[in-house]
């Protein structure tokens, strides 16, 4: 077992050096001039080949993403070009803003989800399997934007029951902004259930053809207690890999939904960055997303190896 997450981990390190040098590529590949963008209009000449000597522009890209990597792994994420203050001190809060919004969306979202799946595959077929399924269906096909500009118009405009951006503040009370994060959290929650619940039911109905299954029905057990004592332990591994994937999209797929109710997390922070052409940010957001991204899957990982047999111990399989 210890081999395997020793593998995993190093996997995990190598897929980062490669997302850094998609990001810095991509970054790279950016239209327009950093040094025009932060001079404006008044911007000469001079003042042009000057700012981009003391931004190290001139230098190679080699050159520059060797200085930048060799920064994140010292954990210097550089200097904004827009306001020149550490990236840290400006990233650092607004991703853990976007990770309690994260955490607020999972508290509610896995067990709801787990459960859903787990009483869908219990009662396969019947009214209640097809109305959840249908559901899900509907809300996984609707983008988050649009979601969330019917949840505006409904709750916020129509009704008036919430407000309609996520304003929050450092001090902020707890009541005060569970009540201003709730419509952003109820974009995740919706997205994130459907998807969890479909797989979940995949993954028990899976097990319950198992022969294993057949014969505990045979032995006159109920069907809640066959699918809560036997298949549902049985499905754990893959769909703790399930809520590992969806809780990624609660962190780096919240993007958009930051945008349309205008939360101070990390991902209008990339957003606004891109449209500053702040590249030290942009690639220090990108990189946190990915490295949020890699750490979620080692977990589930861990998780699946702990709760598989045969991957705990790999003679199993030879037996």
């Amino acid at each position: 077992m210890g081999k395997l997450i020793v593998q995993r981990l190093g996997l995990g390190v190598v897929t980062l050096a490669l997302v850094s040098v998609l990001v810095f590529a991509g970054t790279e590949l950016l239209p327009g001039d950093v040094a025009a963008a932060i001079l404006g209009q008044n911007a000469t000449p001079e003042s042009l080949a000057a700012l981009r000597e003391q931004l190290g522009l001139n230098a190679g890209p080699v050159a520059r993403y060797l200085g930048w990597a060799a920064g994140i792994v010292q954990g210097d994420l550089g200097v904004s070009l827009a306001n020149r203050q550490p990236v840290g001190e400006l990233l650092w809060p607004r991703f853990w803003n976007t990770m309690a919004l994260a955490g607020y969306a999972a508290v509610i979202a896995v067990p709801l989800a787990v459960g859903l799946g787990i009483a869908s595959a219990a009662f396969r077929g019947s009214l209640f399997d097809r109305v959840a399924t249908l559901v899900a269906l509907a809300t996984v096909s609707l983008p988050e934007y649009f979601l969330g500009l019917l949840l505006i118009l409904f709750v916020s405009v129509q009704y008036g029951l919430l407000p309609s951006l996520a304003d929050t503040w450092s001090g902020m009370g707890l009541a005060a902004w569970l009540k201003a994060t709730t419509l952003p959290m109820l974009v995740l929650v919706l997205v994130t259930v459907a998807q969890i619940m479909r797989m979940t039911r995949t993954t028990v109905l899976a097990v319950m053809d198992q022969p294993y299954i057949e014969t505990a029905y045979l032995k006159g057990m109920r069907n809640g207690r066959v699918v809560l004592r036997h298949a549902a332990p049985n499905a754990l591994a893959p769909i703790v890999n399930v809520v590992a994937f969806n809780l990624t999209y609660l962190i780096a797929g919240v993007v958009l939904v930051e945008s349309i109710f205008n939360y101070n997390g990390l991902g209008r922070f990339m957003v606004d960055a891109v449209s500053k052409r702040d590249l030290p940010m942009v690639q220090a957001a990108a990189m946190v997303f990915a490295a949020v991204y890699v750490v979620l899957n080692l977990v589930a990982d861990v998780a699946a190896i702990a709760l598989n047999p045969r991957l705990r111990h790999p003679r199993a399989k030879e037996v």
